[in-house]
């Protein structure tokens, strides 16, 4: 694993802009970076962050299936009890889950590290299925890499499949959702909806906050249209304490992502896999703040908010004393608190952790967030990466 200096494309902004990619700047600062890409063996690929991916997704896998059995576990997560047997019959009937993202600490010199589990709303996916794809193109094209490089990245065909999955046994209508004001999740939606589309769905776009209520119980959406399925890029645990959130359970209408990610994206899951798994060798010891057990964690810690998104309200501390830390609107629901990662990539005075993307549960992709802080936030720049020939 390397970071390596490559110019940019002088027409980049246009280059990127051509595909759709609107929000490669974020006020005023660069988001797309392509100064620097990072540089991967096809054995670290494979072994390093593709094999753990699997083996964590299973690991969570097997985390829900006792989990939901126990209220202790879920009152530890900060569900609302009223929104447990909702969660339950949705893992129960198997309801279908479209994609996620493992966020790991990799230096290329051991084994992967799970920092957090991104299992509801990620965001960063267009540009890594079709950006970073075109910028490995043209990189080769004008030698900036050396011919026959590769990139871990077949999301854009794995989505189309999955999305393909969801018609069965008959194709219907799929509502896709965000909030309005925010250009990234607005694009990403965009994104999947063109995957919905080139699988046959007939896909549709609504606002969140044109969303309604019908009287049989139903979402609607502004023009009065039942929503059967809807794709939202909206968190579980604001969804329960919405005004709509009693409706939820009653509306017939099947969500993507499925009810039964809410355990999966919530940052208590790190405690619960060390416990369920104390010593695996992709897990940091991680316990719940208040837990007598973390005073077996080391010196240089994180605290984390059980719904934190983006790094907001994380904390870094070295016996107690704040390193480095980000403000926002989580802390309430409760925290963990997990070592500090050491395998944490840094290079030219910045810090790289690796986004490792499943569709439908499979691993299929890789983007690579940096910044000068070793918190990832909502400003940290994307640089594109490619397997070394």
């Amino acid at each position: 694993m390397r970071r390596v200096a490559i110019a940019p494309r002088p027409d980049w902004t246009e280059q990127v802009e051509r595909l759709g990619f609107a929000f490669h700047t974020i006020d005023g600062e660069t988001y797309w970076d392509e100064t620097a890409a990072y540089a991967f063996t096809l054995e670290e690929i494979e072994r390093d962050i593709e094999t753990p991916t699997e083996a964590i997704e299973q690991l969570c896998f097997a985390f829900i299936e006792t989990a939901l059995d126990h209220e202790e576990t879920l009152t530890k997560l900060a569900i609302p009890a009223a929104h447990w047997d909702y969660i339950r019959e949705s893992w129960r009937r198997g309801e279908r889950n479209l994609y996620g993202r493992l966020d790991l600490a990799y230096d290329g010199r051991g084994p992967a590290k799970l920092l957090e589990y991104n299992a509801d709303t990620p965001t960063a996916l267009f540009e890594s299925s079709v950006v970073q794809w075109d910028w490995l193109e043209q990189a080769m094209a004008r030698g900036a890499i050396p011919r026959g490089s590769d990139q871990f990245n077949s999301l854009h065909e794995r989505l189309i499949a999955a999305f393909g999955g969801l018609r069965t046994p008959s194709p219907y209508r799929l509502h896709l959702t965000c909030v309005q004001g925010s250009a990234e999740d607005k694009g990403t939606v965009d994104y999947l909806m063109d995957c919905a589309v080139q699988a046959g769905l007939d896909a549709r776009f609504t606002y969140i906050e044109e969303i309604g209520l019908l009287s049989d119980g139903r979402f609607c959406d502004g023009a009065n249209q039942p929503i059967e399925t809807l794709f939202k890029l909206y968190p579980w645990e604001w969804m329960f304490r919405e005004s709509y959130g009693e409706a939820l359970a009653g509306s017939r209408c099947q969500f993507v992502e499925p009810p039964w990610k809410a355990l999966l994206s919530n940052k208590g899951l790190l405690a619960c896999l060390w416990e369920m798994e104390p010593g695996h060798p992709n897990l940091l010891p991680a316990f719940f703040e208040g837990d007598p057990r973390c005073a077996t964690l080391s010196p240089r810690r994180v605290r984390k908010p059980l719904y934190s998104r983006e790094g907001a309200n994380v904390t870094l501390m070295e016996r107690d004393r704040i390193v480095d830390s980000d403000d926002g609107p989580y802390g309430a629901e409760g925290h963990v608190l997990q070592d500090a990662a050491l395998n944490l990539f840094s290079a030219d005075g910045n810090y790289a952790v690796l986004g490792s993307w499943l569709v439908a549960s499979q691993p299929c992709g890789l983007c690579v967030r940096e910044d000068a802080s070793p918190i990832t936030r909502n400003t940290s720049r994307f640089l594109p990466h490619y397997i070394e020939p």
